[in-house]
């Protein structure tokens, strides 16, 4: 099921320089968000807080309503322990650049291996579900290759498929492409467009502009750790007054 996202005054320093400076944003439940910005501005580091890879030097992130990473007492929040921040994460997929697939499993085992030990899913349904994913990322038949065989394009729709297995109601993507050779890059964004609007809360940080275009519901363009525009995909993207984003868009086309 599909959850919204809402964040409020969220900051975040690494080595007392700040990434993210008090970003309020809500993403509606069952949208697609894509994030764009240049290098630096902050994209990555929001959505690895929105799944508690990173912790919140301010603010607070909630997921369905639910505090992510922390609970409230008065005005206090204090950070939950591990086995709770696991919980919530089993809700929210992420796709990384760099694939992380497990090298000594194979392509089923990397798909099927969370549902068994984190959901205690029956091994077979498991297995039966995986091939399935498989086969809607375009990979049937390859279910017991090693990731290292596969190419570039090929491992991220596996790393697509295992976030799928979880059953997600948030999708995250942190460029997900930007690994790959440029000739790679299109069968990787045919298989987003296809889960696009399918009831998961997506949000996707990437530079491909003619992919926002397509398939966001909503745009968000960060600069220096803040939100410099955001509001439906044509309206950010059309606006005239707004001479950052052409300017960007300009520079990555």
């Amino acid at each position: 099921m599909a959850e919204a996202i809402a964040l409020r005054n969220v900051s975040k320093r690494f080595s007392g320089v700040t990434v993210l400076d008090e970003v309020d944003l809500d993403i509606p439940a069952g949208s697609v968000t894509v994030i764009l910005g240049p290098s630096g501005s902050g994209k990555s580091t929001l959505l690895r807080c929105i799944n508690h890879l990173e912790k919140l030097d301010g603010g607070t992130i909630r997921i369905g309503g639910e505090l992510v990473g922390y609970r409230q007492k008065g005005r206090a929040l204090h950070e939950l322990g591990s086995r709770e921040v696991a919980r919530q994460r089993r809700d929210v997929g992420m796709v990384f650049q760099q694939f992380n697939l497990f090298p000594h499993r194979t392509v089923l085992q990397n798909i099927a291996d969370a549902p068994i030990r984190v959901k205690k899913a029956p091994r077979q349904q498991a297995l039966e579900k995986a091939r399935a994913l498989l086969q809607q990322v375009g990979l049937a038949g390859r279910e017991e290759e090693w990731p290292q065989n596969l190419s570039g394009g090929q491992q991220q729709r596996v790393a697509i498929a295992r976030a799928l297995a979880m059953d997600p109601g948030v999708l995250l993507f942190d460029e997900p492409t930007s690994a790959l050779d440029p000739e790679l890059v299109g069968e990787v964004l045919q298989v987003i467009k296809q889960l696009a609007h399918s009831g998961i809360t997506m949000v996707i940080v990437t530079h491909e502009i003619g992919f926002a275009r397509e398939v966001a519901d909503n745009l968000v363009f960060m600069e220096g750790g803040r939100i410099v525009a955001a509001g439906p995909t044509q309206q950010v993207l059309d606006d005239p007054n707004n001479g950052r984003v052409r300017n960007f868009i300009a520079t990555v086309l």
